[in-house]
C-alpha cells in the first residue's frame, strides 16, 4: 500500500489535509525519539514500513540508534547517551539527561514536523511530549508502546490524555485498560515478535543440535538469567543451584545459555567450575534454535517469556529485584509480571517472585516439564493459543503502526476524532 499526493486510501483519508498545506507533493516531516536499543529496532521497523507506504516521502528527525540510522534518520546525538534503563539507574545520569530532554524539544520545535512519534522509554520521551505540547500544542503526538500502567501507576495513563493523541499498544489488552483508566486513545497494532512468528515456524533448529553434539535421550534445558549484568548477578547462583537439585532427583539435563556479547565472558566465569553440561551460543538465530531444542527453560521475566511462547516452550520464570525496588512492590496492580501469563489471561509459566524465587521452588516447579507430565501438557495447551491472541490479521504490527502514524502526520490532532 502507497500514499501519494493523487490517492491516499489508509484510514481517515490523508487527501483533504494535503490540499490545505498548498503542495503538490508534500514531504512528510516525522520527528521520532527512542531511548533505548529495542526501541530503535521498532523505530526502525517504523520507518521502513512508513517509508514504504510514502515511496520514500518522509524525512525523519530525532533521536535513535543504528536501525533508525538505517531507515533515514538523522540523530540529535548517539542513542547510548540516554540508553539507562528504570528510574533508579537514571538518577546517577540525571544531569545530562535534563541536558539532552531540552536540547531534543528545541529540535522538535526547530522541525517544525506533522507529527512526533515517541518509542517507549517514558523516563526520557514523555518529558520531552509534555514539552512539546505546552509549546506547540498543535502538533500532534503519538506513543509507541504503553507504559505499564496495567502493572503500576495506573494514574499515568489518564495524566497522558494531556499530552498523547495515540498510544500504539503491543499487547492486545492495553485498549481496554487505557479506555477504563481514562487514557489517551489506544490501538493494538501487535507485537513486533509476531512479525518473524513465519520465520521462527520455519527456522530449523538441527543444525545447533548437530553442532553442539547433543544427547536427544537426554533432556535440555535453556537458562535464561536475563539479559542485563544485575539481572544475572541476582539470578544466576539461584538458577544454577536449581539445575543442581533437579540432577539430582531426575536424569541430569544438558544446559544451553543463549547470551550476549556484552555478557559472554561474566557467564563464562559463573561456568568455569560447574560440572553441568553447559553450552553458551550467541546470536538470534541460535537462541530461537535453543528454545525449539528444548524441553523446557528456567527464565527471567521479561520479553523472553513471549519468545518462548511463541516456540511453544515450556517455562519456570524465577525473578529477583533490588532491595530498593522491593519496598515498591505494594505499587504492582497486576496478577502476574509475565507478560506471557497476562496476555494468556492466566498463569501458564509458573512465576516464583522475590521470596519465593529459591533453588528449590524453582526445581519443584522445572522437574516435571522435563517429561510427558500433566504440568507439561497444561502448559503446551495454554501456549497453544497466545500466538492466535496477538495476532494482527491482514497487515504487520508495524504496518498497522504506520498507517496510524501517517494518518495523524496527514490529519492533525484531528485525526483522533
Amino acid at each position: 500500500m502507497s500514499v501519494d499526493e493523487t490517492h491516499i486510501n489508509l484510514p481517515g483519508s490523508y487527501g483533504e489535509s494535503r490540499k490545505t498545506r498548498g503542495a503538490a507533493r508534500h514531504e512528510v516531516k516525522v520527528f521520532i525519539i527512542a531511548g533505548e536499543h529495542s526501541g530503535d529496532a521498532l523505530g526502525g521497523r517504523l520507518m521502513s514500513e512508513m517509508n514504504e507506504q510514502t515511496r520514500g516521502n518522509v524525512r525523519y528527525l530525532g533521536v535513535g540508534g543504528e536501525k533508525m540510522s538505517e531507515a533515514g534518520l538523522v540523530s540529535q546525538f548517539a542513542l547510548e547517551e540516554v540508553a539507562v534503563m528504570g528510574p533508579m539507574s537514571i538518577l546517577p545520569h540525571l544531569p545530562r539527561m535534563v541536558r539532552r530532554v531540552y536540547q531534543t524539544v528545541d529540535a522538535a520545535l526547530a522541525a517544525d514536523p506533522d507529527v512526533v512519534v515517541i518509542i517507549d522509554s517514558p523516563e526520557f520521551t514523555h518529558p520531552i511530549a509534555k514539552r512539546i505540547r505546552r509549546k506547540r500544542p498543535d502538533i500532534p503526538i503519538v506513543d509507541y508502546v504503553s507504559p505499564s500502567v496495567w502493572a503500576w501507576r495506573p494514574g499515568r495513563a489518564k495524566r497522558m490524555r494531556a499530552y498523547v493523541d495515540h498510544i500504539l499498544a503491543l499487547l492486545p489488552f492495553e485498549p481496554e485498560t487505557h479506555q477504563r483508566l481514562g487514557g489517551p486513545v489506544c490501538s493494538y497494532v501487535g507485537h513486533p515478535l509476531i512479525e518473524r512468528k513465519a520465520w521462527l515456524d520455519a527456522l530449523d533448529p538441527a543444525p545447533l543440535a548437530l553442532s553442539l553434539r547433543l544427547d536427544r535421550s537426554e533432556p535440555v534445558v535453556v537458562l535464561l538469567p536475563g539479559s542485563r549484568k544485575s539481572e544475572v548477578g541476582r539470578l544466576f547462583a539461584i538458577f544454577r543451584e536449581a539445575i543442581d537439585l533437579v540432577s539430582t532427583w531426575e536424569r541430569a539435563p544438558t544446559l544451553i545459555i543463549p547470551t550476549v556479547p556484552s555478557l559472554r565472558s561474566y557467564i563464562e566465569g559463573e561456568i568455569v567450575d560447574w560440572p553441568a553440561n553447559v553450552h553458551l551460543v550467541l546470536g538470534e538465530e541460535d537462541k530461537f534454535r535453543a528454545f525449539k531444542l528444548a524441553d523446557a527453560a528456567l527464565a527471567a521475566s521479561g520479553t523472553v517469556t513471549l519468545e518462548l511462547a511463541l516456540t511453544g516452550t515450556p517455562a519456570v520464570v524465577g525473578y529477583r529485584v533490588d532491595r530498593l525496588a522491593a519496598q515498591l512492590k505494594f505499587l504492582l496492580k497486576t496478577p502476574s509480571i509475565v507478560l506471557a501469563n497476562l496476555i494468556a489471561g492466566q498463569n501458564i509459566y509458573p512465576e516464583l517472585i522475590q521470596e519465593r524465587c529459591t533453588p528449590v521452588l524453582l526445581a519443584r516447579a522445572l522437574a516435571p516439564l522435563l517429561s510427558e507430565t500433566p504440568e507439561r501438557l497444561a502448559q503446551k495447551q495454554g501456549l497453544s493459543k497466545i500466538t492466535r491472541m496477538m495476532s494482527t490479521p491482514g497487515t504487520t504490527p508495524s504496518g498497522k503502526a504506520a498507517e496510524i502514524v501517517l494518518r495523524y502526520a496527514f490529519n492533525g490532532r484531528k485525526a483522533s476524532a
